[in-house]
């Protein structure tokens, strides 16, 4: 059997995603020619996921998010520059790993694979009744305290605590869900005005739009509510997801998903 190539699994991730290779999407590091004993599938790739996927002896990591601060790869001048930036590229090199970042496909998908990651996880994928480009719907069915959606939310993703904004309905039957950095009134409050959502759960956004919108809600009387997971809280399950599918893709080939801690701890 032919060893399998950095490039089949970037070829495999676009199709999968339904999006070709571009934007976001590349590789960070390695040669998309060598082969593939084995790989890991993080949310980011911090240092302690690094060291745990080249001791693994897998040969490839595929990450979500960028490995050097910044979305489109390509810190300005300052921060490449910075000791950390440089520690970090020279832990990357000694590895000898292959780092491939797998963003704009995963959301492309439809459904977006990250987005029916955490629905997932939430135990809500037989409540899922519509997915939008860049938003999902859950109907429940049977009504819930929106109390009651908070600490289902918390127990299934494991998190000490989310942010709460307006009033939490008394009963809650449709559910929003944006994950990642779609938390902005543009995305977030059409579900609530046009969709008819009772909460709406979302990774992060400017905290000068959504949740002014519900606290001002609040203040006329309406019962709904948005709940901030966090970004990696809210994306780190569709890596899960990614993972199992990449093991389909490639029975012969040792799949791992490395479940990262979030980058900010509550005190």
């Amino acid at each position: 059997m032919a060893e399998l190539k950095v490039q089949e699994v970037i070829d495999a991730l676009s199709t999968l995603g339904g999006a070709p290779v571009g934007g976001a999407d590349r590789l960070l590091t390695g040669n998309p020619s060598s082969g593939v004993r084995g790989i890991v599938v993080a949310f980011t790739a911090t240092l302690g996921v690094i060291e745990a996927t080249a001791d693994s002896g897998a040969d490839l990591l595929i990450v979500h998010e960028g490995a050097f601060y910044s979305h489109d790869n390509n810190p300005d001048a300052r921060l490449a520059c910075c000791a950390v930036y440089r520690e970090k590229q020279r832990r990357i090199a000694g590895s000898g790993l292959a780092v491939y970042r797998c963003h704009d496909a995963v959301h492309r998908s439809r459904p977006d694979i990250v987005a029916e990651g955490l629905i997932r996880e939430l135990g809500w994928q037989r409540c899922m009744t519509r997915h939008l480009p860049a938003a999902s719907i859950v109907d429940l069915p049977e009504a819930m305290t929106g109390e009651d959606v908070v600490r289902h939310v918390k127990e299934r993703l494991a998190v000490v605590q989310v942010r709460v904004g307006g009033q939490l309905p008394e009963s809650c039957k449709r559910i929003g869900i944006l994950v990642g950095y779609r938390g902005g009134a543009k995305l977030a409050v059409p579900l609530l005005e046009r969709y008819g959502a009772d909460i709406v759960l979302y990774g992060e956004g400017p905290e000068w739009e959504t949740p002014e919108y519900a606290r001002d809600a609040a203040e006329l009387g309406e019962r709904v509510a948005v709940v901030a997971l966090g970004h990696l809280e809210s994306e780190q399950p569709g890596m899960k997801l990614l993972a199992e599918r990449l093991r389909d893709c490639f029975p012969g080939v040792p799949v791992c998903f490395c479940p990262v801690e979030p980058a900010l701890r509550i005190m």
